[in-house]
């Protein structure tokens, strides 16, 4: 009787350390896999930097964009006579501007003349 008891015990023992065997294997293994998955996070990561430097290139080497300006002639042959006299101010303040702007980096310092503004208002709200 004694020998059973005896392995009864031993059998119970070797249940026990099966279980922590396998506790201390699955928990090796989980590390493991977690550090698989955030180095596989980490390597998406990366992998979608370069597809998105990739695309950028891609479509800056394949892609023309053509602007179109519509024909500032023709459009001038259309202007009734308030609207080219509006344009004429404009143009007159560029250029105005423009010389001011010159004068400017030739190191005289002047501002542009505050008339040829007054001169562009009073034509453009008519």
């Amino acid at each position: 009787m004694d020998q059973l008891g005896e392995s009864i015990r031993k059998l119970i023992l070797a249940g026990i350390g099966a279980a922590a065997v396998t506790k201390e294997k699955s928990e090796g293994l989980l590390k493991e896999l977690v550090k698989k998955g955030e180095l596989t996070v980490e390597q998406g990561k990366v992998l979608n930097e370069e597809l998105k430097h990739n695309l950028k290139d891609a479509i800056r080497d394949n892609v023309t964009v053509n602007v179109v300006r519509p024909d500032v002639m023709d459009a001038v042959d259309n202007m009734t006579d308030a609207e080219l006299e509006a344009l004429k101010a404009r143009i007159h303040a560029a250029e105005a501007r423009r010389s001011a702007e010159e004068k400017t980096e030739e190191g005289t310092g002047e501002a542009p003349e505050a008339e040829v503004t007054e001169e562009t208002n009073e034509t453009e709200s008519k």
